[in-house]
Order: structure tokens, then C-alpha cells, then sequence
């Protein structure tokens, strides 16, 4: 298993909770098991599908999401929420970038609960690594992905910091530490590559 020692304690001493695991089944099996019986929101998630935590909440709890004809706002008000990171930083800093913004405002406020599913392709060695990561290659992806006619999309390979009507870069969210209007704030780390 990679050594997740030093991004653990220095998100511990952020105020975060984490947890490690080896394998995606894993870490869906734990979520699944902490979340039964809740009713769960969660934005757009590449990391979460991958996990295939999404299905295995099905019966369990109740998922509330714009993938399954929700608002972002019903999500939005769910008492626990779910959320991947667009980039990490082994030194602690959580990095997330959104377009609509319901990803991002709900990691931040609100929620008895906030986990947030990492996998290792995440991590970067410090903050301006994390941000490097999340501007070039998640942004670029994700635009890709959602068919965004954007530079970054249509090269793939770095923010151009357009002016696109299409631009998902529209808020950055950095947490340097445990946002105060948050409960139980986790970071579930997986020795998988997960999403963008």
C-alpha cells in the first residue's frame, strides 16, 4: 500500500479525519457500512462511480443526486455529503474546482457529515502542486468529459484560464483546515487511481 503517513498527519492535525484503504472495494464496503440508513447528497463525482460506492448504497440509504433527478439543492440539504477532491496536497491543503458550484459550497457548510473519497492519483507533494493538478488536469478532463467547448477541452492538456461561456472553472475552494460549519469531516484515502 502506498505510504499515506505524512498526507494523514498532516490532515489530522488540520482537523480532519482519515482513513486509509488498499483497494477501492474496500473503501466502498467502510462508506457503504457508515452511510446505511442515511440520506446522502453528492454532486458530480467520476471518483465516486469508480468506487462503485453509488451502487452499493442502493437499498441501504437513500442517495440524493442531480445524476438521479434531484436539484443540486436537495443534495445540497442532505445531512451527509459526499465529494472527491480535484487535487490534495501531502501537505494538507484539500483542493476542489466547480462550475455550478454546489460541489464545492457543500463541502464547506451545512452538512452533519462531509467524506471525501481520494484516490492516489489525487496527491501532489505540497499546495502548488495540489492547484497545478486541479487547474491542468482535472479541469481539462472534466470539461472533456462533460463536452464543454472550452480550449482546455478541445486540447486536453492545460487551463488556458479562458473566458468560454462553457467554463467550469468558475470557483476554487481551497480547505486549509476543517471547515467550522461541518461536522464529522473525512478524508477516505485509496491506493487506487480514482477519477480526475
Amino acid at each position: 500500500m502506498a505510504d499515506f503517513t505524512k498526507v494523514k498527519e498532516n490532515l489530522e492535525k488540520r482537523g480532519f479525519d482519515v482513513t486509509c484503504f488498499a483497494t477501492r472495494e474496500e473503501a466502498a464496503d467502510y462508506l457503504a457500512g457508515r452511510l446505511a440508513g442515511r440520506t446522502v447528497g453528492h454532486g458530480g463525482s467520476v471518483t465516486l462511480q469508480e468506487l462503485g460506492l453509488l451502487d452499493k448504497l442502493a437499498g441501504r440509504a437513500t442517495v440524493v443526486s442531480h445524476w438521479n433527478g434531484h436539484t443540486h439543492a436537495e443534495a445540497a440539504a442532505a445531512p451527509v455529503y459526499l465529494s472527491s477532491v480535484n487535487g490534495l496536497a501531502e501537505t494538507g491543503e484539500i483542493i476542489n474546482i466547480d462550475g455550478t458550484c454546489n460541489r464545492v459550497a457543500s463541502t464547506v457548510f451545512g452538512h452533519e457529515e462531509v467524506y471525501f473519497v481520494v484516490g492516489r492519483n489525487k496527491l501532489a507533494p505540497d499546495y502548488e502542486g495540489a492547484l497545478w493538478r486541479a487547474r491542468n488536469i482535472a479541469s481539462p478532463k472534466n470539461a472533456q468529459r462533460l463536452k464543454r467547448k472550452t480550449p482546455c477541452a478541445a486540447k486536453g492538456d492545460k487551463c488556458y484560464d479562458c473566458n468560454s461561456p462553457e467554463r467550469i472553472c468558475r470557483a476554487l475552494v481551497v480547505l486549509w483546515e476543517k471547515p467550522n460549519g461541518v461536522g464529522r469531516c473525512e478524508v477516505v484515502l485509496v491506493d487506487q487511481d480514482l477519477g480526475y
